[in-house]
């Protein structure tokens, strides 16, 4: 969130977990960061602002204070550092660098090289002379002393030496650049931060560019004799000024300083007495305000020495700069009410008539009025933002919840064509595998027990039964009572829909086992009948739409199941050839007749001959059986391994056919031989003949339909 404020433990654990993943040091990664954030600054918007910071990058340094107290007034709880900068010789100048914020120094060598890299076309170097804790007013503060070395661009990339050159050469640079690091260190150690007055000749060197060179400018000021203004217009022209000795003793003060601060019009006050010192957070003495002379001072009144009337307002607070006159040895505070808003002028119970015109606080005030209400704008679409997020998430997961009640209901296709308001037309299924089951005695279960405890049983039973269609992908039509229905091939037509119906019938007998019988306490008995032909499938209803088929094939299964025996799964004759030669033990039951059909000779089917029980059920086996059943167990709590089938693809509609009509194009191309015929299959029909005439509308006459043969039987 741009306007929140997050602690610095969360800065440095994030910095600590760079290191750990790129295995580099914080000073690195700290370093790195500072590059980042001039790049990121940059990109906010704020280029043009940090290049009007200064002419060069002693300049821009000694502004950094006075874009950080601008800064502040919109992001009040900044709690930025103090930089003070000490020219030298020879292009290097001393960085100092003061925080309230320990561990983050190393992000300066990286913001500073970056700065003057690419606005001043210049390289530079950082090395830390000193670093160290100073006892100021306000706690501990660090302060680091960073030697900077400053080069021309150009000569940084000068072509590399010969690599046969003596290196005689480069070891007496080495030593010369030691010589001059210690001897700026020894400096530092001895220099005095109080400023004193300027010869002639470092008033001359003072207009040469910092590190260039050559002259900035050849303009030299002319000074009057004397000052021509009196004491009054000068404190009424400047009515917020403050100038005070060495000892902090008041000498003068502006006209409207004296007005809200009526202390100032004592005699031989100090000025310590009625303000504090808030920026920067340092000893209120003459000899740290030299060492700060170009950060921006911001004073706050004393309340307790205010008036009465005043005591209950908010304290006021003045900002502007520190001025050392060498020649009376005091220093001037050239300063303005330091105010964010109109509100906070009208707390204070000021106007803006009381700041002189030509100060721009006038215009700042009016214009961060405008910032103000754009933050808090702002910040309120950063909110609504975050809580759409939240309920967007929140609104994904219940979706996704009504999805899959959904999809548990209507197939997956139907249910999306339903939610986009189509008609879902009905599909005619050239082949499809039926099952219904029933429980032996139930008529009987029911006249002896509970509503609850057969309500439990069945409960028990389905339970198990839905768990065996997602091992083996069947389609649940419905259930009526002690009546189970599953279709296989529906509503997606595939290939082996006949083995999965099968198995999925042996695995109900299993199931059946577990589930007791209330009465006798024994397992019960269920009865199972598959039949295999085609059907026709829709949605029917508007209120609670089910997905239904219909045709003679669901009334042969039915029949298959009612004419069943207990524990077996009883086979129509269609069911057991799309069965026979694929793996299954099947015996013949032999004819029986069969109601509203006539005669049939029907099968049993006794078991499945390549596959374990455990791969019937589902329960998983290898490693990837239960990575699979544990990716589906994040969704459902049952544990289910699906289980694996030949030409398990879904057949692909032809888009020329009518719905519900569907070719295999899964022959494998190996099986392909000279002369357009393939290995295993025989021709049927083709675009002239031998297809019926409403068929043939589709057929080239070089397309032939092929049909399966029996195993080494050669078109």
């Amino acid at each position: 969130m741009t306007y929140t404020v997050y602690d610095d433990i969360i800065t440095i654990k994030l910095i600590q977990e760079a290191c750990k993943v790129l295995g580099m040091s914080m000073e690195a990664i700290l370093k790195l960061f500072g590059e980042y954030f001039f790049k990121f600054c940059k990109m906010s918007g704020y280029d043009r602002m940090l290049r009007t910071l200064g002419g060069n990058l002693t300049e821009f340094i000694e502004n950094l204070d006075a874009l950080h107290s601008y800064l502040a007034l919109s992001y009040q709880e900044m709690n930025a550092p103090s930089f003070r900068v000490e020219k030298g010789a020879d292009g290097k100048m001393l960085l100092h660098y003061y925080s309230d914020r320990s561990g983050l120094c190393h992000i300066v060598p990286g913001i500073i090289e970056a700065v003057a890299k690419d606005f001043f076309d210049i390289d530079v170097t950082m090395d830390i002379l000193d670093m160290s804790k100073e006892e100021e007013r306000t706690g501990k503060k660090e302060h680091v002393v960073f030697l900077v070395v400053q080069k021309p661009h150009r000569q940084m990339r000068r072509a590399k030496p010969n690599r046969l050159q003596d290196n005689q050469d480069i070891q007496r640079n080495q030593e010369v650049l030691e010589a001059a690091f210690l001897r700026m260190k020894e400096k530092y150690l001895s220099v005095s931060v109080c400023p004193v007055k300027k010869s002639h000749w470092e008033i001359v060197r003072s207009i040469v560019m910092f590190g260039k060179g050559h002259l900035v400018n050849t303009f030299v000021p002319v000074y009057p004799e004397r000052l021509w203004i009196e004491q009054k217009t000068f404190c009424s022209a400047f009515p917020f000024h403050i100038v005070f000795d060495e000892s902090l003793r008041v000498k003068q003060a502006g006209v409207n300083i004296q007005k809200y601060v009526p202390g100032l019009q004592t005699q031989k006050i100090q000025l310590d007495e009625y303000f504090s010192i808030i920026h920067p957070q340092v000893t209120f003495n003459i000899f740290s305000i030299c060492k700060f002379i170009n950060s921006q001072f911001v004073l706050k009144a004393r309340r307790q020495r205010m008036p009465e009337a005043r005591k209950s307002q908010p304290a006021l607070k003045l900002r502007g700069q520190m001025i050392w006159m060498e020649s009376v040895r005091c220093m001037l505070y050239m300063c303005s009410p330091k105010l964010r808003s109109l509100q906070e002028l009208e707390e204070r119970k000021m106007h803006l008539s009381d700041i002189a015109p030509h100060d721009t606080t006038r215009d700042l005030i009016l214009l961060n009025q405008q910032r103000l209400a754009e933050i808090e704008l702002s910040n309120q679409l950063e909110r609504k933002k975050e809580e759409l997020r939240v309920l967007s998430k929140h609104l994904a997961i219940e979706k996704k919840k009504t999805e899959t009640l959904l999809y548990a209901m209507l197939p997956k296709h139907v249910a999306n064509q339903l939610k986009e308001g189509k008609k879902v037309a009905a599909g005619e299924f050239k082949t499809c595998t039926i099952l219904f089951s029933d429980v032996v005695t139930f008529t009987n279960i029911c006249a002896a027990c509970q509503p609850i405890q057969i309500v439990k049983m069945l409960n028990s039973m389905y339970s198990k039964f839905d768990r065996l269609t997602s091992v083996h992908e069947v389609y649940k039509v419905e259930t009526i009572g002690d009546a189970y229905m599953v279709v296989g091939g529906v509503p997606v037509p595939i290939g082996s829909h006949a083995q999965r119906v099968a198995n999925f019938a042996l695995g109900m007998r299993i199931s059946a086992k577990e589930v007791m019988n209330p009465i006798t306490g024994e397992p019960i008995q269920i009865r199972v009948g598959i039949h295999t032909g085609p059907v026709l499938a829709g949605v029917v209803g508007d209120k609670m739409p089910r997905y239904c088929l219909f045709g003679d094939t669901v009334n042969t299964a039915s029949r298959m199941e009612s004419h069943g025996l207990p524990d077996k799964v009883h086979l129509s004759p269609t069911a057991y050839s799309a069965l026979e030669n694929q793996g299954f033990e099947i015996i013949e039951r032999g004819e029986i007749e069969v109601k509203g059909k006539g005669k049939m000779t029907t099968y049993f089917l006794i078991r499945n001959l390549h596959a374990s029980e455990d791969e019937i059920m589902g329960r998983p086996q290898s490693l990837l059986d239960r990575k699979e059943a544990g990716a589906q167990g994040s969704q459902d709590s049952r544990t289910v391994a699906i289980m694996r089938y030949e030409h398990s693809e879904p057949l692909s509609p032809r888009s020329d056919k009518a719905d519900g009509e569907y070719i295999d194009h899964h022959t494998p191309p190996s099986t392909v031989v000279h002369g357009g015929r393939i290995a295993g299959f025989r021709c049927v029909a083709h675009g002239g003949s031998g297809w019926p005439k409403e068929k043939r509308s589709w057929l080239q006459p070089e397309v032939c339909v092929m049909e399966r043969l029996p195993v080494n039987i050669q078109c």
